[in-house]
């Protein structure tokens, strides 16, 4: 059992915190008793807004060049990936596969008693023919080779809370219009919607156990987010 089980505290280095979904998992962090120390891995400053730390390094895929910077962390939520709409396969596979397992195995090394948590996706498969769901797929299959705990979230759609949202233009007018639609839907069928908050607060409450699940869908995001202190907006 790692210190941080044993105390309740959780050091936490977050990816992709500039993100829509990274922006709810900050939020939870910042929000939350369990997370003693909440650093961003991050390619330039100023990526984490609110309190928080930020760790620098231009190359994800040269980490291993800084692995001493990654010592003494307990749990690692990767939220960064490629927008699977209007991203070619080559540069989705370099993001959310390459880029992904060279932060996940860098800080297995630096954490073996750490637990690492990678935003999925719902429908995630290696033998899928879409690709999105595809390279997903193989991505969960090499992190959970890795020496550490490690939980795949699978969320379907992913709601942002008020004061959070997407950078990316093809998706604002989404996000803005159907914001609505989405709070409603993941109120009737939790299977299918979550909120960037509540996997902030699923991810924190998984990572305080000793033996989480291997694989967490959307229903059982909304489940976990419900049975901790902060509720869900």
């Amino acid at each position: 059992m790692s210190a941080a089980m044993a105390t309740g505290a959780l050091r936490v280095l977050l990816t992709g915190a500039a993100g829509l979904v990274g922006q709810g998992v900050a939020l939870a962090c910042q929000r939350s008793p369990r997370v003693a120390d909440l650093t961003a891995l991050v390619r330039r400053p100023g990526s984490l807004n609110g309190s928080g730390n930020e760790l620098i390094v231009p190359d994800f895929l040269r980490i291993q060049e800084q692995q001493d910077d990654l010592l003494e962390f307990d749990a690692c939520f990767y939220c960064a990936g490629a927008p699977p709409v209007g991203t070619a396969e080559a540069e989705y596979r370099r993001v959310t596969l390459d880029t992904t397992l060279a932060v996940a195995r860098a800080w297995a090394t630096a954490n073996p008693q750490g637990c690492f948590l990678y935003v999925s996706g719902a429908g995630a498969d290696a033998r899928s023919r879409v690709m999105p769901l595809r390279v997903k797929g193989e991505t969960e299959r090499a992190l959970q080779e890795l020496p550490v705990r490690t939980v795949m979230l699978r969320p379907g759609g992913v709601r942002p809370v008020e004061g959070t949202g997407t950078r990316h233009g093809l998706l604002k007018p989404l996000y803005w219009g159907g914001a609505p639609l989405m709070k409603l839907a993941g109120a009737i069928a939790p299977s299918l919607v979550t909120s960037n908050l509540a996997l902030g607060q699923a991810m924190i409450a998984l990572a305080g156990r000793e033996h989480p699940p291997a694989t967490v869908e959307c229903t059982d995001i909304n489940r976990i987010a419900t049975g901790v202190s902060d509720p869900v907006a």
